[in-house]
């Protein structure tokens, strides 16, 4: 689905001045490219907009002298509100057309299973009474889905992964512009969801598609129950997530990353690779790797520990 960029700038009531082009998609200043759409509107991004790729990019005045020749100014002073808008305009188009999935040898599908089309099962993937499987889903050899298991559009899901009851994968993540008035306005996230190898996920989890790109699961990852996956979030290898534990969009861990039962981290952050967060521990800062941290706000448990007894021995002497 592609769109003159005269058009989009007319859905957006946007003046328009440059080359008219094919616009396929909405994207990051740093991974957009020539035929993608793009927006400014945080000055930690600056740095970004004499490099970006993309086509054209909805920016503010002020800002847009900044931006490449090749790249076309769409001026603004709304520029996520506009990016809300022209994120309907490339939204998976949503259908109850059921298709005929591509199967491997030895593949067991319920009766009840729903398809979507063009969905790819390799071989001996098992998949009980009640899932449904989107448009151009993928799922990789030996996998299996326990019963009421949901597959969006576009999610992939590697070999030999494990995926329990109730599980939602792909579902939109949560987010909204917002208008000068207080309204909301859905942006659509027109991304998707990679599972790797090896993966399981625990009954009743919540894995949401990227706004742009993918949510990324990567190898070995073990998931209890109860678990929210955020959009654009990258989980590094290994990790282990007890239940209710809760990351929000665009989190970034390392490999072998544990994580207690109902901690959290707040958004945008990375926790280093063979870090632990003890259980409910609450991150609103990026960690390093290799040590170990509770509390709200999560700092590393021997600090941690000696805090709680220094309050114990306040309370005491009272």
């Amino acid at each position: 689905m592609t769109y003159k960029l005269s058009q989009i700038a007319k859905e957006l009531n946007l003046e328009f001045n440059g080359t008219d082009i094919e616009i396929e998609g909405i994207h990051t200043l740093l991974e957009a490219t020539p035929s993608q759409l793009s927006f400014f509107n945080d000055a930690k991004y600056l740095s970004q907009l004499p490099t970006t790729k993309a086509a054209a990019v909805l920016v503010d005045e002020a800002n847009a002298k900044f931006l490449p020749e090749t790249t076309v100014a769409l001026i603004t002073d709304e520029a996520y509100l506009k990016l809300a808008e022209a994120s309907k305009l490339f939204a998976h188009p949503l259908t109850v057309e059921e298709g005929t999935p591509w199967m491997g040898e030895g593949c067991q599908v319920a009766d009840s299973v729903r398809f979507g089309n063009n969905v790819v099962l390799g071989e001996n993937v098992t998949i009980m009474a009640g899932c449904y499987l989107g448009d151009d889903v993928v799922v990789g050899d030996n996998t299996l889905l326990h019963p009421n298991v949901t597959l969006y559009h576009g999610t992939k899901v590697g070999s030999e992964c494990i995926i329990h009851s109730g599980t939602v994968i792909g579902c939109d993540g949560y987010g909204f512009a917002h208008t000068k008035q207080g309204e909301h306005v859905k942006i659509y996230q027109n991304g998707h969801v990679i599972i790797e190898d090896h993966v399981e996920i625990g009954a009743n989890c919540a894995i949401d598609r990227a706004v742009f790109g993918a949510t990324h699961i990567r190898k070995g990852t073990k998931m209890d129950n109860l678990i929210q996956v955020a959009h654009n979030c990258e989980v590094g290898e290994h990790t282990l997530m007890a239940a209710q534990v809760g990351l929000a969009g665009s989190s970034t861990l390392g490999r072998n990353v544990v994580m207690g039962g109902q901690s959290a981290t707040a958004g945008h952050l990375e926790i280093g690779a063979f870090a632990t967060i003890a259980g409910k521990g609450g991150v609103t800062k990026s960690l390093e790797g290799g040590k170990t941290y509770a509390g709200f706000p999560a700092i590393e448990i021997k600090q941690w520990r000696r805090l709680q007894a220094v309050l114990m021995r306040l309370v005491k002497k009272r």
